[in-house]
């Protein structure tokens, strides 16, 4: 597949570049693991000379005659001797960057917490002490955004405030994936990109498996998804275990509740029996896999709020793989996509929406999109897309058939919002799967 977007990453990590021709200069990489991270490095110094590490969890003397021969290969230089830790080939690394500007790149960072942890105080005063002298362009790439932020973040950690740059890379966008879509199959209907959009939610290498598969129209995508041997069917894990380490179990079943429409607090708990409040905090906050959202003009301090997945396919995957765990070990896959298609109306009315306020906000003419619901999930609307500026407001609904939006229905259902937007241009609309 060829490389898609990216130019507002590829023009920083061009700048670093550029700069560090003077200077050294510090950069992290942070973004959810198969997002592309690795590809856009190599993208942005395709025409360089690149040194690439990756941090295998291995004892700290071995990956060190690992990344020796790694940068022997990629520079063409003899290094005479052995280095047993790593802060002597990364000091080596920076004194050589005096004479000759470096691009270092050091994949899966957070990692070095399990070969050596002193890994990270080490590299900071050898970067004190040279960085001004030194030309290195150093890129720190980590996939566990829990650990990346501790580690840039947290003013405990010997490397906050060292870096000069932060990419937090997020997925493809809407109108990339249709172009994708479009560019490999032009007949797709609107329920293939829509599907496509449900599995992949713009994860690099997500959509890479699937152009390359050559799987676009909805019934193949499925097909492919529950299949054996299908890299999907573990992926929730193979993501967020090492993530979450032992309270993984409670995790996943509040992942799985909210996949499944249970989107308030007080469901869960009734549920689980317990106070999930620190879970969410840190679902939310830490790890950014879910979102909470309060109804367009709720005040701060309401306590009216819900919260949902964030990532597409991790919430296909606690609705439809985690919960029906036990066929998919029998690899009774027809059985899993007889319920996924059953219910697909119904959850591809909620992708839908989400769909549509992504879409407004690539259209940067809204400052806020959020959706409306009043006590007990009374005249819920789908979306609100707020510009102060001008004084518009967009209120919007959301549904797969367009013969069953009904504006009036609308304007009813918005009778109280018109109170606060008194002095603005109401805009009434419905989207439909046409309108993708």
């Amino acid at each position: 597949m060829k490389f898609y977007n990216r130019e507002s990453e590829l023009k920083i990590l061009g700048d670093l570049a550029s700069q560090s021709q003077t200077v050294s200069r510090m950069t992290f990489i942070v973004g959810r693991r198969r997002i592309g991270k690795t590809a856009l490095i190599k993208e942005a110094y395709k025409n360089a000379s690149l040194i690439y590490l990756f941090v295998s969890k291995k004892n700290e003397v071995l990956l060190c005659s690992e990344f020796k021969d790694s940068i022997e290969a990629i520079t063409g230089e003899r290094i005479y001797g052995n280095f047993t830790r790593f802060s002597e080939l990364f000091a080596y690394l920076i004194k050589l960057s005096r004479e000759k500007p470096i691009t270092l790149a050091i994949d899966e960072f957070q990692d070095f917490e399990r070969v050596n942890s002193s890994i990270y105080s080490e590299m900071q005063n050898i970067w004190d002490a040279n960085k001004n002298e030194s030309k290195m362009n150093l890129i720190l790439c980590g996939s566990l955004y829990s650990m990346m932020k501790k580690i840039f973040e947290n003013k405990k950690e010997p490397l906050f405030g060292r870096a000069d740059r932060k990419i937090h890379l997020k997925p493809f966008n809407v109108e990339v994936l249709k172009q994708i879509i479009k560019d490999n199959y032009p007949d797709a209907s609107e329920e293939d990109i829509l599907t496509f959009y449900m599995i992949t939610g713009g994860i690099a290498k997500y959509v890479e498996l699937l152009v390359n598969e050559r799987v676009f129209a909805k019934d193949d995508v499925l097909n492919y998804v529950f299949s054996d041997h299908s890299l999907f069917l573990e992926e929730g894990k193979n993501l967020l275990i090492e993530e979450f380490g032992k309270e993984y179990g409670t995790y996943f079943s509040i992942l799985s509740l909210l996949a499944n429409s249970k989107t308030s607090r007080s469901e869960i708990e009734s549920i689980l029996e317990k106070d999930i409040g620190g879970y969410l905090d840190k679902l939310e906050n830490e790890y950014s896999i879910i979102k909470k959202i309060k109804p367009v003009l709720a005040k701060p301090s309401s306590r009216v709020q819900k919260y949902f997945i964030d990532d597409n396919f991790l919430n296909f995957w606690f609705r439809y793989i985690y919960s029906y765990n036990s066929a998919i070990e029998i690899e009774n896959f027809d059985l899993v996509k007889s319920i996924v298609k059953n219910d697909m109306r119904t959850y591809f009315g909620r992708l839908l929406e989400k769909y549509f306020k992504e879409k407004l906000s690539l259209s940067k003419e809204y400052g806020l999109i959020g959706s409306y619901w009043e006590a007990g999930n009374q005249n819920e609307i789908d979306i609100i897309a707020l510009n102060e500026l001008e004084k518009k407001v967009l209120i919007a609904e959301v549904k797969l058939n367009p013969e069953k939006i009904s504006i009036p229905e609308l304007k009813y259902k918005a009778s109280k919002l018109k109170e606060s937007f008194k002095k603005y241009k109401i805009q009434y609309k419905g989207f439909s799967l046409k309108d993708i």
